[in-house]
Parts: C-alpha cells; sequence; structure tokens
C-alpha cells in the first residue's frame, strides 16, 4: 500500500513528489507546535518576581503618599506641634497609649484642637448675633455664648483622648490575667517565648484587641532583630499599666539570671489572677456606698409622703372645720 501511495505520488508531483510531501508535512507540524510551545504555563518564579516587583511598586508609592502628605503638614508644624521637647514626648506617649500609633497623630491632634476651637467659636459668634444679640445681654452671656463653645471644642480633643486612654488601659488591665495563662501554657508545651507571643495576639484579637495589638508589635520587633528587653520596655510604656510594667521587669530579670521563665511565668500569674478577685471584690464592696445616696433620694421621700401624708390630709381638714 505505501508502495501504491509513493507511485501515485511520483506520478502526481514527479520524481521529488515524497520528498515535497515530507517537507510539508514536517512544515505543518512545525505551525502547529509553535503556538501550542508559544501558549505554555510561565514560570512560577517569574509569576513570583513580577508580584514581588509589583509589591515594592505599591509600597514605593504608599512611602512617597506619606511623605507628600508629611510636607504639608510640615509647613505647618510650628502651629501643629509644641516646641518644648517634653511636652512634644508627653502627648505623644499619651497618644501611643490611647492607641493612636501614626507618625502625624500629634500634628493631627493640634489640629483638631486649633479647628474645632476656631469654628466652634465662629459658630458661637454666629448663634449669639441671629439670637441673642439684645441690648441687655450682660457680658456673662455672652462670654458664654460666643467663648463657651470656642472653649469646648478645643478641649473636646484633649477630653476624647483622655477617655480612651482610660478605656484602653483598663481593656489591657482586665485581659492581661488571661494572657499570663496562655503564654504559660504555651511555654510549658515547649514553645519558645517569641512563638507564645505570636500565639497570644492571635488568640486574644477576638477579645482583647488592644493588649493582643501589643503582643502584635512586640511580635514584629523582635523579629526585625530589636533587642528584647528594649522591646518589652517599650511596650510597658505604650501600655501604661502597672501590672505590664511589673511583667517586663519580671521577664528582664529572668533572662539577665538566667532562671526559669516558666517559673516566673507562673507565680506572677497566680499573682495577676489573686489581683484581677481583689479587684472585683474592691467594686463590689464600693457598691453599697454608692448606692446608698440614690436610695435615700428614691425611697425616703415617697416613705415621708407615705407616714407623714395623711397626718397633713387630717390636720388640714381639722383647721376648715374649726374655721
Amino acid at each position: 500500500m505505501i508502495a501504491e501511495l509513493n507511485d501515485s505520488i511520483v506520478d502526481l508531483l514527479g520524481p521529488a513528489g515524497p520528498l515535497m510531501v515530507v517537507a510539508g508535512l514536517a512544515f505543518l507540524m512545525i505551525v502547529a507546535t509553535v503556538p501550542m510551545m508559544l501558549a505554555s504555563k510561565s514560570d512560577p518564579m517569574d509569576k513570583l518576581r513580577k508580584t514581588g516587583q509589583q509589591k515594592m511598586d505599591a509600597e514605593t508609592r504608599a512611602i512617597l503618599r506619606d511623605k507628600r502628605r508629611n510636607e504639608k503638614l510640615n509647613k505647618y508644624a510650628q502651629f501643629l506641634e509644641p516646641q518644648n521637647e517634653k511636652e512634644l514626648s508627653d502627648i505623644r506617649m499619651k497618644l501611643l497609649q490611647a492607641g493612636y500609633r501614626s507618625k502625624d497623630a500629634v500634628q493631627i491632634y493640634y489640629f483638631a484642637q486649633f479647628a474645632l476651637g476656631l469654628g466652634l467659636l465662629g459658630v458661637g459668634v454666629a448663634y449669639f448675633l441671629l439670637f441673642k444679640n439684645s441690648g441687655d445681654a450682660t457680658m456673662q452671656q455672652k462670654l458664654m455664648y460666643i467663648l463657651g463653645p470656642g472653649a469646648a471644642g478645643y478641649m473636646a480633643p484633649k477630653y476624647w483622648v483622655n477617655k480612651r486612654m482610660e478605656k484602653r488601659k483598663e481593656e489591657i488591665q482586665q485581659g492581661f490575667p488571661d494572657a499570663l495563662d496562655m503564654m504559660l501554657v504555651c511555654v510549658e508545651a515547649g514553645q519558645s517565648m517569641d512563638q507564645a507571643i505570636v500565639r497570644i495576639s492571635k488568640e486574644l484579637h477576638a477579645s482583647f484587641p488592644s493588649l493582643a495589638d501589643e503582643f502584635a508589635i512586640i511580635s514584629h520587633e523582635m523579629k526585625a532583630g530589636k533587642d528584647k528587653g528594649q522591646v518589652l520596655n517599650d511596650m510597658g510604656e505604650r501600655c501604661g499599666v502597672q501590672d505590664v510594667s511589673s511583667f517586663v521587669t519580671v521577664l528582664n530579670q529572668a533572662q539577665t539570671f538566667g532562671t526559669s521563665i516558666s517559673d516566673a511565668l507562673r507565680v506572677y500569674a497566680g499573682e495577676m489572677r489573686d489581683k484581677r478577685v481583689m479587684r472585683a471584690e474592691e467594686a463590689a464592696n464600693k457598691l453599697p456606698t454608692k448606692m446608698t445616696l440614690t436610695t435615700m433620694m428614691l425611697t425616703v421621700p415617697p416613705l415621708l409622703i407615705i407616714l407623714v401624708g395623711p397626718s397633713a390630709v387630717g390636720i388640714t381638714e381639722m383647721g376648715n372645720i374649726g374655721k
């Protein structure tokens, strides 16, 4: 059959017919194979390099954007920042303890005071001129309607930061005994301190997010190569809670003297649980004292009405009869 096919090709195309057919089939195979080779999957390493480059470009754009924003704020830095270094350090630490970690937090804080103070001062002036501008208005009323809103706007950011700082300290204080118990379990299970801190930051995020954020910060700082003692000291300053500062001192002493961290954690965790119970008992013992005045205000007047009311009505009726 092959011989007959060869004879047919020779009769059709001449003596070079079989060679031409083979060359044509080879050309068709090349034409069909090249697109398939071009459409093959890309190298995973090329994809990783491309993704890494895109991530670096995005981070670069973010840094440049933050830099431009900082340049705009730095133009007014002398108005938006205290010139005293101690005051600047104090307000920065207060904002850190309130949970504001942005490098522009101080400038934004003073800008909020400036903007709210002037804005509400303008609102007070407009309100007084439109509704209260009467000839018999006293100086005290003018100051109250004009300067009052401005002073309230100027003090509002400070009040907000203080309330947020106290709430955050209370949350950290409430969740710290649980964090120590979890850290003790992780260390006794064979994990290192760094692994225990990472695990705690993940587990506590649902119940105590502020404390979990602090543990996440120190885990990132230790991964970056910062000294562990300095990292823990910074955490104690950011939290502003005495229990955390004492815990940092215990860990630093255990690391310095080479004692067992699990033993130190076990003793300190027991103390923290006892302190939490004592704080709960103290709050419970304060409750009757706080309720005394309210109880007297809500109980004594109705009781006097019930006891003295009929007698007062009877005396009034007897007086009317005598008349």
